[in-house]
């Protein structure tokens, strides 16, 4: 057993054979709980199963969950690599009772498990309690046969879990590992206890309370099990390592990184080597759930986290992005016991790739930030730690490399300020993430779903349906009445209404019944199962109990059919044209358009996009059928099912598939298999036509395209081509000659453009460079032509600089031009042959000091800047010429 794939799957098939069901890891995205940025825990997807809030069809289960902690309250970030046993990344192995066994059965089981399966030596295992718990102390004494000094009491919280400030709670029994006497520390509870001799390697939490308020806490009806078993940590311990990045997993992925590198993975480096293995881990998988690299929230520690890898990679020595070439190591480790890994590997290398040659983009644009903020600062002078954080939160610039850039120069970092700034974006960020959601208004629906049951939709089949209404539900609150006028959310036991998700818009249309009326604006899901009808009471008095009529507007559900399934076609076309790592991130599915976003590296050629609109229309124009299967996701996956990553899949998913693949390996085969939900066309012709409208970018590696289908489309192209007579109109020509005739158009505006400033080029420099122009002044054996000019742009100035460089031949050359505002900018160049003696940044920034500017940069021979006070042109002039003596 000495493999981590080895002990997790024995964990999971030991508790299977002790009646437990394996429950697959939920995803690191939580679905049930808004207050947490990521799931950090196995209980995380049980937390209302625990609660009593959902049933499930087990009292027992087990799980590998994976978790991350880098970010929010639980941030292990920047100890990871510099220790034994931080991660950001880690798998959960746990068991859960719920309401089934209590102590007794929990700790049985889990004694059994680690001296008998694992195969542990009891003398090296100690267990502690909560200092009031004698059961779980007699419990230990008897099932485990530990002596009184081996069960050790803790007063402290350490002992005593809880979900948050309200929730199940109660007290925990930690498991320790001793690895021996040649390892400093002492047992929990004692002074040694921060040493790493013992290790806990398992932690039972006996739930049976629930912490309604900070002064009231109350038994639960059903006490529970929740347990949690660090994989890492119990295989090093399984393995004979006492460092958790000496596992084999580890071990694979730090192998792969010296390789690439060269450098070993010894001394000072060791912990850039076991940042890149751990942050890869996390990265991979966050992006695999959905997560991408952006500057807020959740794509905000992703980032954080890649980049603090792709930092470490460049440390040893990497110039050219590497960390996604050691995707394939991790996919092979982890990608059995995860498949999402597997289906994700190509976005998850695209991603990589593309924020690692970002960030290397990301350090230059810090080192020239770097240089105007210290523009000012002399040797033995400090940065200001609020520009050090804006450098390293803003631009992804890291503290460490702003010291090392800044000690060449001898000016020191406000390290003070830094942290309180950072400490102050930590508390927001707390702040903003600690008891958010809408959990006390969204507990109704949970208590509906129990009483009622989930909702069943009808819509596939039909757009209108009898049923009855369950619940009423009017601010917030259940009601057994509303009357005309009372905007109401209704619950019924069926309906054929299309709940919001998917990015396809809920349902609207109408619900009556004997002498009433309701108007449905929308509908939602709520409480995993309910399908909640937002609607305003039209006319007469609606009471829960009564049966009625729901209809659906059949035109919108038509167009909301037509977009959702374009947006199929469409999304294999962008994976035929672009590249299977192509992943729908969200859509939009409204009746006037679709709007959908793709992850992708870069903008979307209009090639490209031609290309994709004629393959959607190809399959459209075949009329074939769409068909839908109930299959096992399992089964859906392997018979080519596209999964969006991401999203949540039960055991049955709905397989939608449309037409027939005419090129490539896929010819002769569906062309669009998907896992969907959505309502969608019976045919692909009855989308009509699909036309690309839109194609822009929404963040890091995601574009997004919008389209319009059918009677929209039309009317698009009818519009189109309304313009283009009008436009043939104004040029007085055929509309099949309009874009040959403004081609014309746009080329003689730019040949009279470019004779226009080559005039007033002339003009200013009073008759060209060449001939005509002042002669030069001589200052201390050195021309120098300083002139104002008015009516040229800054951006023209290097060009005419380098003209009267080469009218003179040899010397200094200072051009301001001032724009209509009173701004100026000036341009100084030096001729190669004085480079040694002059530079022009050098005089560049006396002139912007003269100007009222400061700064300026560029090269020895060609410099430029610019001031706000254009009315001292001639000082400026006059103060190069006297640094010129």
């Amino acid at each position: 057993m000495s493999s981590v794939n080895d002990i997790r799957s024995t964990f999971l098939n030991y508790f299977k054979a002790n009646g437990h069901e394996i429950v697959s890891s939920s995803p690191l995205v939580p679905r049930n709980d808004p207050t947490l940025m990521f799931t950090n825990a196995g209980m995380v997807q049980f937390k209302n199963v625990f609660t009593g809030l959902e049933q499930r069809p087990y009292s027992t289960a087990t799980t590998a969950q994976k978790c991350v902690r880098a970010g929010g309250k639980h941030n292990d970030l920047d100890n990871v690599g510099y220790t034994a046993r931080h991660h950001t990344f880690f798998e959960m192995l746990g068991n859960f009772s719920f309401g089934d066994y209590f102590k007794e059965r929990a700790i049985e089981l889990a004694w059994n498990l680690i001296t008998k399966e694992f195969g542990l030596a009891k003398d090296k295992l100690c267990v502690t309690v909560y200092h009031t718990d004698d059961e779980a102390f007699d419990l230990w004494k008897k099932i485990a046969g530990l002596r009184d000094e081996k069960i050790i009491r803790i007063p402290t919280s350490d002992n005593f879990w809880a979900m948050g400030d309200t929730g199940p709670c109660g007290p925990c029994s930690e498991i320790f590992y001793d690895h021996g006497d040649h390892i400093w520390g002492g047992p929990p509870g004692s002074p040694e206890e921060d040493g790493d001799r013992f290790i806990e390697i398992w932690n039972l939490v006996f739930m049976q309370y629930e912490q309604v308020s900070k002064e009231e806490r109350l038994d639960l009806p059903r006490p529970s099990i929740d347990t949690g078993m660090g994989l890492e940590r119990v295989a090093a311990v399984l393995q004979g390592e006492h460092d958790n990045y000496d596992i084999d997993l580890f071990r694979a992925l730090i192998e792969a990184s010296v390789e690439l590198t060269g450098v070993k993975a010894e001394g000072e480096r060791r912990a850039s080597h076991r940042v890149i293995a751990d942050h890869l881990r996390s990265s991979a998988f966050l992006i695999a759930d959905g997560v991408l690299p952006s500057n807020e929230g959740r794509g905000y520690v992703l980032r954080r986290i890649m980049r603090r890898a792709m930092r470490h990679a460049e440390l040893l020595g990497a110039r050219e992005p590497m960390i996604y070439k050691l995707l394939p190591v991790l996919v092979q480790q982890m990608g059995r016991a995860y498949p999402e890994l597997t289906r994700a590997e190509a976005l998850i290398s695209e991603t990589l790739k593309l924020e690692e040659n970002r960030f290397r983009k990301t350090l230059e644009r810090g080192l020239s930030l770097l240089d105007e903020a210290t523009v000012n600062l002399a040797k033995g002078d400090t940065l200001d730690g609020e520009t050090v954080f804006k450098l390293y939160d803003t631009y992804g610039f890291p503290l460490d490399l702003t010291q090392d850039a800044l000690r060449a120069r001898g000016i020191g970092v406000d390290i003070s300020g830094f942290t309180d700034a950072m400490e102050r974006q930590k508390a927001e960020a707390r702040a903003s993430w600690s008891g958010s959601g809408d959990k006390a208004t969204e507990t109704i629906w949970f208590e509906l779903k129990e009483k009622f049951g989930a909702t069943e939709f009808l819509g596939y089949s039909a757009e209108s349906a009898e049923g009855e209404i369950q619940a009423l539900v009017r601010n917030g609150a259940a009601v057994t009445e509303a009357s005309a006028g009372d905007e109401v959310q209704v619950v019924v036991n069926q309906t054929p209404f299309y709940g919001e998700s998917g990015g396809q818009m809920g349902d609207t249309g109408e619900i009556a019944g004997e002498g009433f009326t309701l108007t449905v604006t929308d509908t939602q899901k709520k409480g995993e199962g309910l399908f909640v009808h937002m609607a305003k009471v039209k006319q007469g008095k609606v009471t829960t109990g009564v049966p009625v009529v729901l209809t659906v507007d059949h035109a919108r559900r038509s167009r909301l059919r037509a977009n959702h399934s374009a947006t199929h076609l469409l999304h294999e076309a962008l994976r035929e044209v672009l590249g299977t790592h192509v992943a729908q991130k969200g859509s939009l599915v409204a009746p006037e358009r679709l709007r959908f976003d793709i992850s992708h590296p870069k903008p979307i050629s209009a090639e490209e996009l031609k290309r994709v609109e004629d393959m959607a229309n190809e399959i459209i124009v075949q009329n074939t059928a769409v068909t839908t299967r109930l299959m096992a996701v399992d089964d859906a996956i392997a018979e080519g099912a596209m999964a969006l990553f991401g999203e949540k899949y039960g055991d049955e998913v709905r397989v939608v598939s449309m037409g027939t693949a005419v090129r490539g390996e896929k010819a002769g085969k569906p062309y669009s298999i998907e896992l969907c939900g959505g309502t969608h066309v019976s045919a692909t012709g009855d989308i009509g036509l699909v036309r690309l409208i839109a194609e822009s970018a929404v963040g890091a590696g995601v574009r997004r395209l919008e389209a319009v289908t059918g009677e929209s489309a039309r009317a698009y192209l009818a519009e189109q081509d309304e313009r283009v007579k009008s436009l043939a109109a104004t040029l007085k020509v055929q509309p099949g000659e309009v874009v040959s005739r403004v081609e014309t158009l746009v080329d003689e505006r730019r040949k009279l453009e470019r004779e226009l400033a080559e005039a007033r080029r002339k003009l200013a420099m009073g008759g060209g460079a060449a001939g005509g122009a002042e002669a030069p002044r001589e200052i201390n054996g050195v021309k120098f032509v300083g002139k104002p000019l008015t009516g040229i742009d800054a951006k023209d100035l290097k060009g005419l600089v380098d003209d009267t460089k080469t009218s003179i031949g040899s010397g200094v050359v200072l051009l301001i031009t001032v724009a209509e505002d009173g701004k100026a900018s000036a341009v100084v160049g030096v001729t190669e042959d004085l480079t040694g003696r002059f530079s022009a940044v050098d005089l560049v920034r006396i002139a912007a000091a003269a100007l009222g500017g400061k700064g300026g940069g560029g090269r020895t021979d060609m410099a430029q800047a610019g001031g706000p006070d254009g009315a001292k042109a001639d000082e400026a002039i006059e103060a190069v010429a006297n640094a010129l003596v």
